[in-house]
């Protein structure tokens, strides 16, 4: 059963109708689904676990691991489902859910996790290190993850839950929380979750150890890479967006701004740094991308609004703001396949294994609850009093488009007017060589917000796969192995075309496996992107291909067109919702055929897919004549309007300035029967790439 809001205002909320007593009804819903599954005032938050084999807890663990992970999943329950429930209760201290008085259960519950005696207490950080006899003596738990959102639901229902306890029991609670808050962490997002901990203490009078918080506070911003966002471990993903820039503002609340203001003022800089472009992040219809790890989090993305909001001096345009939180809302809540037994599934719209990472449990998913913050924000704020706006998409005319290039974490978006959709370009990444989970999150050529990625499509054994969508494959014609882009450098845009370079099965050990490199260059047009990359001098003949976007099939019709040597494809059809959907790939220089593979179980919007595909040869083993320089564009929309020739087919001519006329060096010349004239010259990237 799908989310359908009571209360509409299309006056104050014209693009999507929600108001605040609407968010309210959206917690409620969330909430309704977790109870029904709760027999007991004392049942924890255990949901039903429709995926086995990922998730933990592990089947393959030791007895004693599989304790410490039936707790942490407990909690995790527990402390993400608070996420909903606390400003839900701040709101209306009087609600019950299927029966249930919220502060009753949260009350208990919270105080029972944190009781050695109690058969659902989850383990102090020192009692979860005997408990596993693990020989890090370092180890860090999952409780620290979940101590964090424990407090910040603490914060928000402090008349509700926290002022209720007595003395004891406030002691019981601080000193359960004093050893994750002091012990060991994960050198990056995690920090927060102790600076956290340690700030709450400090606000109710508890002793922590400063010098400790500063360590913290001082790594984190050393983190910071520019434009708001923060790299987490190696890697740039919402991780800035939904930790970085949300447990950063809530900590100068707590602490920063009396304690550390110099870093307070860093952190407040850099929120509203990210709140300059964010909201172009999104498309449209305010629908976030499937991009980067934990996309079973999804709108949990628009928190970073929320987050600004608790600053000093939030920037953030409150009226876009909501119009893209609320967006977002809708994107997931309002879908058939969005719960299983009333809960979020561990996918992105349904169940969908590929996005899947093992630190998950059934509850992870409520980290979705961290949306539910702006709740926090009293009824007369402006995110809730301001009329909402959809910003750029509002500016737009026509059929132009919006770029914005941060270089800092090598992000690249466009905004399509002619679409509504947003596609983001992405570099600065380093996987291991097989690691398919990392590439499809992190190592697409193109994101997309209505064409969430697909894993490998076709057949069962991913090993086996020779098409991906938005990734180039490599197949060695001499052995038949495959190779696959695990590492992508970033070049930044030049004349209005973005450069980076992509290495196919990297890996340090083996000198020669850098050789194996792609060039890419590519640029924005009305409904798509275009292509012209070029790929490094193989030391071996090679066969290589390139898919579109996964499409989903529930009845597509296939069009195939010629102009002189091009050939294009054009899908059409519907998504599970039913939404209208075009896609077409056109091929130009480089590639000799365009084909399609079908596929099942491995688009996260349809059971069934298609995926189109350009393919081509290398057969030289050191020079020659054929083409170097490969050209293809894809397009998508929202709609069954044919697409016109001009769009298929839009380039007028190429020229190659080298005279072997092949694209071996010099410029590439791209003129398209717009008008627009794009130089590609690769020869100027080296100075340039970054990681």
């Amino acid at each position: 059963m799908v989310f359908r809001p009571k209360t509409l205002d299309y006056e104050l909320s014209p693009y999507t109708g929600l108001t605040r007593e609407s968010w309210l009804e959206a917690a409620e819903y969330m909430l309704t689904g977790i109870f029904q599954n709760i027999k007991t005032m004392d049942d924890p938050v255990v949901m039903p676990r429709k995926e086995t084999e990922i998730t933990y807890p592990h089947y393959y663990s030791s007895p004693e691991l599989q304790e410490a992970e039936r707790k942490a999943e407990m909690f995790e329950g527990l402390t993400r489902s608070f996420f909903i429930a606390a400003p839900l209760m701040k709101n209306k201290p009087q609600i019950s859910i299927c029966g249930y008085p919220l502060s009753e259960y949260y009350k208990k519950q919270v105080l029972r996790s944190c009781t050695r005696e109690d058969e659902i207490y989850v383990g102090t950080y020192e009692d979860l290190q005997k408990m596993t006899n693990y020989e890090d003596p370092y180890r860090a738990f999952q409780q620290t993850v979940e101590t964090c959102a424990l407090v910040i639901c603490l914060w928000i229902s402090k008349e509700q839950i926290w002022d209720t306890y007595t003395k004891e029991e406030k002691d019981k609670i601080a000193e359960f929380l004093t050893g994750f808050a002091h012990a060991n962490t994960v050198p990056q997002n995690w920090r927060l979750f102790n600076m956290l901990d340690m700030a709450f203490l400090h606000m109710e009078g508890y002793p922590i150890d400063e010098e400790i918080m500063m360590d913290h506070a001082q790594a984190i911003l050393n983190y910071y890479a520019g434009d708001g966002w923060y790299r987490d471990g190696h890697c740039f993903d919402y991780y800035s967006c939904w930790a970085f820039n949300v447990y950063g503002p809530l900590w100068n609340q707590w602490y920063g701004y009396e304690n550390m203001p110099d870093i307070a003022a860093r952190f407040e800089a850099n929120s509203n740094k990210l709140m300059e472009t964010y909201a172009d992040f999104f498309d449209r219809d305010g629908f976030t991308n499937m991009w980067g790890r934990s996309n079973i989090y999804r709108n949990a993305a628009t928190s970073a609004f929320d987050g600004n909001f608790f600053l000093r001096n939030s920037k953030a345009d409150p009226g876009r703001a909501r119009r893209v939180c609320s967006g977002s809302l809708l994107q997931f809540l309002t879908r058939e396949d969005f719960l299983y037994k009333g809960v979020p599934t561990l996918g992105f719209y349904g169940q969908f294994s590929p996005l899947v990472q093992g630190y998950s449990c059934a509850e992870s998913p409520f980290w979705l609850g961290k949306a539910f913050l702006c709740l926090d924000l009293p009824a007369d704020h402006p995110f809730w009093t301001a009329k909402e706006n959809n910003g750029t998409w509002e500016q737009l005319k026509g059929k132009e488009v919006k770029e914005t290039v941060l270089d800092g974490p090598a992000l690249c978006f466009t905004n399509h007017e002619a679409n509504g959709e947003t596609i983001l370009r992405t570099g600065k990444i380093v996987k291991n060589t097989g690691d398919f989970h990392a590439m499809w999150n992190y190592s697409k050529l193109c994101y997309n917000t209505k064409y969430p990625w697909e894993s490998t499509p076709g057949v069962m054994d991913i090993h086996a796969g020779k098409v991906e969508t938005q990734q180039y494959v490599l197949e060695d014609i001499a052995t038949g192995k495959l190779m696959r882009a695990n590492v992508t450098l970033w070049c930044g845009s030049r004349d209005g075309v973005l450069y980076r370079r992509q290495f196919f099965d990297y890996n340090l050990e083996q000198e020669s496996m850098w050789i194996q490199a792609m060039n890419l260059a590519d640029f924005p047009v009305e409904n798509g992107i275009i292509r012209v990359d070029k790929h490094r001098l193989f030391r071996r003949p090679v066969k290589f291909t390139l898919g579109a976007y996964g499409f989903p099939d529930n009845g597509t019709k296939v069009t195939v067109k010629n102009s002189g040597s091009a050939k294009a494809i054009i899908l059409k059809g519907k998504n599970y919702t039913g939404c209208k959907k075009q896609l077409a790939m056109t091929v130009y220089d480089g590639w000799q055929d365009l084909k399609l593979v079908h596929s099942v179980g491995t688009n996260p919007d349809s059971e069934n897919s298609i995926v189109v595909y350009a393919e081509s040869s290398f057969n030289k083993q050191y020079g020659g004549h054929e083409p170097y320089v490969m050209i293809s564009q894809v397009l998508t929309k929202e709609s069954t309007e044919d697409f016109s020739d001009e769009e298929l087919f839009p380039i007028q001519s190429v020229q190659y300035e080298d005279m072997t006329g092949n694209g071996v060096y010099g410029n590439t010349i791209v003129t398209l029967k717009n008008g627009t004239v794009k130089k590609i010259n690769f020869e100027e990237m080296e100075a340039r790439l970054t990681l």
